[in-house]
């Protein structure tokens, strides 16, 4: 199937990556953000004297709106234009990071972390977009590589950096240090990003099916939370859910119907977008997944203290940021099927090697399992970025690179569900009626070893359906 990609705005070399310079900065900041809130809660719990459930909206405020707008975000981006879109949502987060940084009660904080997820969603969702537009095809697999290594440091550097800024300053500092980079990264982007050409012909937006994703998203969000804290059989999850299905299905019959939806849906018709999509789902299911289980196994089993434990969690999301420029380099010159097909067969290498770990297991044995892993996410990222990018016409890179952070969002909803929910039915079936908490390292190792052979079997299927399916 033949490239989709209409070629970019004509800009040099040196313009070409001060556009990254400023895109990239953005994205960090934005990654950079989620990891450095999480480590930051107790703290907040214990200065605002509030509960830790309720603390726990500073994160799932920003985490819901930024997941369930952004359909419709990167879809106002194919219409109107993605640089100032982009642009408009650096302002929005530096401004919320300051007002953040200044709350003066829980609940001040929890409304400034929303107003942060409106401007997040517009660089996570729009980022990509602008680099696949810039770069020429040739080059895209690189160029989507190293942003999906800025994303991948954020993450891996969040609660590090948290840990160490949160022992040497006030917890404010957290937020107000987004506002020189903020700054700086609006005035890159202002000045080298160029203005996206429009189509002649007035594009209408969707309302009604932005409303019917927001409503769909945001039910499903919020009822897969409710779902981990109070059990999926309690009321408010399963209403929750049930309004997120009854939507999904009123927006698929709506967008069917419109000339000018919010997506085409025989897009999916074309196999490099819609496997690209379930690829990045199923990948960040494990990821995710692993993420949840691993602390249990470090300090359980390990005994491991926070510090160290945070420490080997980065190993992953680092390796991974250091292997996606090349592994987008080598998908420009070899094919991002084969270099995607690689690093799935490397990840399911990697999980399978870890669910080796036991209680005699030393560090450079959990490094060594993590790096393989590490190398495969990092092999896998950027050349399936690459194609969905590339499988899709210029006026909708918008919603593409929507599609991918959807995606993303996804696998870490499911993620943390059904990988937690395997590794608590193992440990159980070692030590019934045990709370994970505190259940005895046996059964610990024993759930974690399972849990990642499931992985290992999800990859499985991803990789299968990567080497069947024509693309």
């Amino acid at each position: 199937m033949p490239d989709l990609q209409a070629k970019p705005q004509t800009k040099t070399a040196s313009q070409r990556w001060l556009v990254m310079l400023g895109v990239g900065l953005g994205v960090f900041m934005s990654t950079l953000d989620v990891g450095i809130i999480n480590v930051a809660l107790p703290t907040l719990v214990q200065y605002f004297q509030s509960s830790f459930p309720e603390a726990q909206w500073a994160v799932l405020g920003y985490q819901l709106i930024s997941s369930s707008l952004v359909l419709g975000a990167t879809r106002l981006g194919d219409i109107w234009g993605k640089k100032y879109l982009y642009l408009g949502g650096l302002i929005v987060f530096t401004l919320s990071s300051l007002l953040c940084g200044v709350a003066s009660s829980i609940h001040w904080l929890i409304a400034f972390r929303a107003l942060q997820g409106l401007g997040g969603v517009f660089i996570s969702g729009l980022g990509l977009a602008i680099i696949t537009e810039v770069f020429p095809s040739s080059q895209r697999g690189r160029a989507v590589g190293i942003i999906g290594s800025v994303v991948s440091l954020g993450i891996a550097l969040g609660p590090s950096v948290g840990g160490l800024l949160l022992g040497w300053f006030d917890w404010r500092i957290l937020f107000l240090i987004n506002v020189p980079l903020g700054v700086v990264a609006s005035l890159l982007v202002m000045w080298v990003v160029p203005t996206t050409e429009r189509k002649q012909e007035k594009q209408r937006f969707d309302l009604l099916g932005a409303l019917l994703a927001l409503v769909t998203l945001s039910s499903f969000a919020l009822g897969m939370t409710f779902g981990q804290s109070e059990g999926f059989t309690s009321g408010r999850a399963l209403w929750l859910l049930l309004v997120g299905a009854i939507a999904l299905v009123s927006f698929l019959a709506v967008e069917a119907r419109l000339e000018e939806p919010l997506i085409k849906l025989d897009m999916f018709s074309n196999p490099r977008l819609s496997v690209g999509l379930l690829n990045g789902t199923l990948v960040f299911i494990v990821l995710t997944g692993g993420l949840l289980i691993t602390p249990f196994f470090l300090g359980q089993v390990k005994h491991y203290p926070t510090s160290k434990v945070g420490l080997l969690l980065a190993v992953s999301p680092v390796v991974s940021g250091l292997i996606a420029p090349l592994a987008g380099t080598l998908s420009d010159k070899f094919g991002s099927r084969s270099i995607g097909l690689i690093g799935l067969g490397v990840m399911i290498g990697g999980c399978l090697a870890i669910s080796t770990l036991n209680a005699q297991t030393t560090e450079q044995d959990y490094i060594l399992r993590y790096f393989i892993f590490g190398t495969g996410l990092g092999l896998f990222r950027s050349p399936n970025d690459s194609t969905v990018m590339g499988s899709v016409p210029r006026e909708r890179l918008g919603i593409a690179s929507g599609l991918l952070s959807l995606s993303r969002t996804l696998g870490v909803n499911v993620g943390v569900c059904v990988i937690g929910t395997v590794f608590g039915a193992l440990i159980a079936n070692l030590a019934p009626g045990t709370d994970v908490a505190v259940a005895p390292p046996e059964a610990v190792v024993a759930g974690f070893a399972g849990s990642y052979r499931f992985a290992a079997l999800i990859l499985c299927g991803s990789a299968v359906m990567t080497a069947i399916v024509k693309t």
